[in-house]
C-alpha cells in the first residue's frame, strides 16, 4: 500500500506540474492529492485511533502556516487596495533601461523580503505595465523580477512560503536567517544583473504613474494604510522574539491592528466610499486558490511522512550522497521542476531538529537552495507562476532567455555562503 500512497502522490503531483496543459487548476488537484493520500493510509492502519491524532498534529502545523498567509495577504490587498504601494512606485523618475532595471530589482528584493515574493512579484509586474510597452522588453524585467523576489524572499522568514514553514518549524531562527543569508541572496541577484545590464541599452519612453480611477482618498489616509500595514508586516519577528509565541499570533495582532485603524478612518465617510475601502473588499481580493493549494500539498506530505516514506528517503539519501551540501544543492534544482513547498516539507520531516538543530546550517541553505533554486525554471516558484500568468510568459522562452542567468546566480550564492560560513 505503500506503493500506492507513492502513485497517488505522483499523480496528483503531474497534474500540478502541467496545470495549464490539462486545463485543471492546481488548487483542485492538491487537494484532491492530499485527500486521496489521506484515504490510502486509513485503509491501510491498524490503529485509526493514533491515525487521527496524527492528522490532527499535522494539520495543527499546517494551520499555523495557512493563518499566517491569509493574515499577510490581507493586510497586503488592503494596502494595494488605498493604492498604498504608488508611494514607492511614483518616486521611480529615470527611463534609463539599465539604471531602471538595477532600481526594480533591488526594490523587489527588499520588498520581497518584507512582504512576500508572490505579492512583490504582482505589484512590480503591475508596474512595468505601466512603464514598458514593448513586450520583448518588458519579458525581459519581468524575468529579472522573478530572479530578485525569490532571492529577496530567501533572506527573510516572511519572503518565502518555505523559509516561514521552516520558521514556524522550528528550524531556523529569524535574525540568524537574515544574517547567514543576505549576502548569498544578494549574491543570487547581483550576478545576473550583472552579467544582462550590459544587453539593455537606450531609455524607455516616459510615462506616468497616475492611478486609472479617480482617486477618492487623501494622500494622508493612503499613507496611514501604508505605514501601519507595512510596520505591522515587520513587527512579526519581534513580536515572535519577545512573547515566544508562533509568528501567525504576530501576524494576526498586525492585522486586527490594520483593520482598526481602516475603520477609524471610514467611520465619517459615505457608504459608497465604505464599500470600496473597507476590510471586507480586501478579503475579496485574498488568493484563497492559493492557501487551498498549500492545504492540501503539504497534507499530502504529511501522509507520506506518517507512513515512514520520508524516513527512508532521507536514508537512502544519507547512504548514497554523503555530502550534505550537494543534497541541499539538488533539492534547490529540483525546486525548479517542482513546487519547492512540498520539497521543504518533506526535508522537514526527512531531518529532525535532534540531528540538525536550529539553525544548524543545513537548514540555513535548504532555505536559500529552496527560496532560490525554484527561479531556474518559470513554474519553479510561485513568483514565477504568477509572472507567467500575469504577462503569458512562454515556459521556452524563459529557459532561452532567464534560466541561465538564475542558474548562474544560484551557484554564485551557494558559492558566496559557503565562502563566508
Amino acid at each position: 500500500m505503500t506503493t500506492l500512497l507513492i502513485l497517488v502522490f505522483v499523480i496528483g503531483y503531474v497534474g500540478i506540474v502541467l496545470e495549464h496543459n490539462i486545463s485543471i487548476d492546481k488548487s483542485s488537484s492538491a487537494l484532491l492529492t492530499g485527500a486521496l493520500c489521506w484515504t490510502v493510509v486509513a485503509f491501510t492502519t491498524h490503529d485509526p485511533v493514533h491515525m487521527n491524532e496524527e492528522l490532527m498534529h499535522h494539520l495543527s502545523d499546517i494551520a499555523s502556516i495557512l493563518f499566517f498567509l491569509m493574515g499577510a495577504m490581507t493586510i497586503v490587498e488592503l494596502i494595494d487596495t488605498y493604492e498604498g504601494f504608488d508611494i514607492i512606485t511614483d518616486r521611480i523618475t529615470t527611463r534609463s533601461q539599465t539604471k531602471l532595471i538595477w532600481i526594480i530589482c533591488i526594490l523587489t528584493f527588499f520588498l520581497s523580503a518584507i512582504l512576500d515574493n508572490l505579492t512583490t512579484t504582482i505589484v512590480m509586474v503591475t508596474l512595468m505595465r505601466k512603464l514598458i510597452d514593448k513586450a520583448e522588453t518588458r519579458l525581459i524585467f519581468v524575468g529579472l523580477i522573478v530572479v530578485a523576489a525569490n532571492a529577496g524572499g530567501a533572506w527573510s522568514p516572511m519572503g518565502d512560503v518555505t523559509t516561514t514553514m521552516l520558521w514556524i518549524g522550528g528550524q531556523i531562527s529569524a535574525g540568524n536567517i537574515v544574517v547567514k543569508l543576505l549576502v548569498p541572496s544578494l549574491v543570487c541577484l547581483l550576478v545576473p544583473l550583472l552579467a544582462i545590464s550590459p544587453s539593455l541599452k537606450g531609455e524607455l519612453p516616459k510615462k506616468t504613474f497616475k492611478s486609472d480611477g479617480e482617486l477618492h482618498h487623501s494622500k494622508n489616509e493612503k499613507m496611514i494604510i501604508f505605514m501601519v500595514g507595512i510596520g505591522g508586516l515587520m513587527s512579526v519577528p519581534i513580536f515572535k522574539t519577545v512573547t515566544h509565541l508562533p509568528p501567525f499570533m504576530g501576524m494576526l495582532l498586525a492585522l486586527g491592528v490594520l483593520w482598526m485603524v481602516s475603520e477609524l478612518l471610514l467611520k465619517d465617510k459615505e457608504e459608497h466610499f465604505r464599500k470600496n475601502y473597507s476590510m471586507y473588499k480586501a478579503l475579496e481580493k485574498v488568493d484563497m486558490p492559493s492557501v487551498l493549494f498549500f492545504l492540501g500539498i503539504l497534507l499530502a506530505v504529511s501522509a507520506l511522512q506518517t507512513q515512514g516514506v520520508l524516513t527512508n528517503l532521507a536514508g537512502w539519501l544519507s547512504d548514497n550522497i554523503s555530502n550534505q551540501t550537494i543534497t541541499v544543492t539538488l533539492i534547490g534544482l529540483l525546486s525548479s521542476i517542482v513546487d519547492n513547498v512540498p520539497l521543504v516539507a518533506a526535508s522537514m520531516g526527512m531531518y529532525d531538529l535532534v540531528t540538525f538543530p536550529m539553525d544548524d546550517p543545513f537548514w540555513v541553505l535548504l532555505a536559500y537552495c529552496a527560496g532560490t533554486g525554484g527561479s531556474a525554471l518559470i513554474i519553479g516558484s510561485a513568483a514565477g507562476v504568477a509572472a507567467m500568468g500575469m504577462e503569458k510568459i512562454n515556459f521556452f522562452w524563459y529557459v532561452k532567455k532567464i534560466s541561465w542567468l538564475a542558474l548562474i546566480g544560484y551557484f554564485a550564492g551557494i558559492g558566496a555562503y559557503l565562502l563566508l560560513n
